[in-house]
């Protein structure tokens, strides 16, 4: 497939371009700094996230895959600007699929991170993020795209199982941990699965 990268040089984005080309995916990352990118065998496309350059990224791919990250701060409304004006671009080329990954804290998977991330990290780091990651997964659910919104938990630098569990009933679950390989993986997947489409599935272990 061709797919557009929207994070391509964060620590899951490196993950995701890596696997992508062990599996013989045709890239196109969007980057701000190309250098951060390294030796590449995939096009790199240089310019912010605005609408002139999502529209020039995205004519013939056949899917993004949203892997967009923002150091933890105050409000934010990055990741539903940024979503906006994708999902608009998406329309005018044509382009059908959304793999966008968001993360434990958006929604409904509150609460399901275990002690350690839901009362210290959650409310003291991340909740202004996952604040406008709920925007963001909003516009998904309300756009015409084929969308899934990954939903990882806290990330380590493990190495690659895919022994995840991925669910959205969520009723009596905690999961805590992914490697950043596992979720590189999982969102690698929903590429060419619809088992989780128009869905927020939670993955991890």
């Amino acid at each position: 497939m061709k797919v557009l990268i929207l994070g391509a040089t964060g620590s899951l984005g490196k993950q995701i371009v890596a696997q992508a080309l062990e599996r013989g995916h045709e890239l196109t990352a969007l980057v701000r700094n190309p250098e951060k990118m390294g030796e590449t065998k995939i096009r790199v496309l240089t310019g912010p996230l605005d609408a002139e350059h999502l529209e020039l990224a995205l004519p013939g791919q056949d899917a993004v895959i949203f892997a967009l990250g923002t150091k933890p701060g105050g409000t934010t409304t990055f990741f539903s600007d940024t979503t906006r004006l994708l999902l608009t671009a998406m329309q005018k080329c044509n382009v059908k699929r959304i793999v966008a990954v968001t993360g434990i804290g958006s929604g409904d998977s509150k609460g399901h991170g275990g002690f350690l991330y839901d009362w210290i990290v959650y409310p003291l780091i991340t909740k202004k993020i996952y604040e406008d990651k709920d925007r963001q997964e909003t516009l998904l659910k309300a756009s015409d795209r084929e969308w899934i919104a990954v939903r990882p938990a806290a990330f380590t630098n493990g190495p690659l199982t895919r022994t995840w569990r991925a669910t959205d009933d969520l009723r009596g679950v905690t999961i805590k941990w992914i490697s950043r390989a596992d979720a590189a993986s999982f969102t690698l997947d929903q590429l060419t699965s619809n088992e989780w489409l128009r869905r927020t599935p939670l993955v991890g272990y």
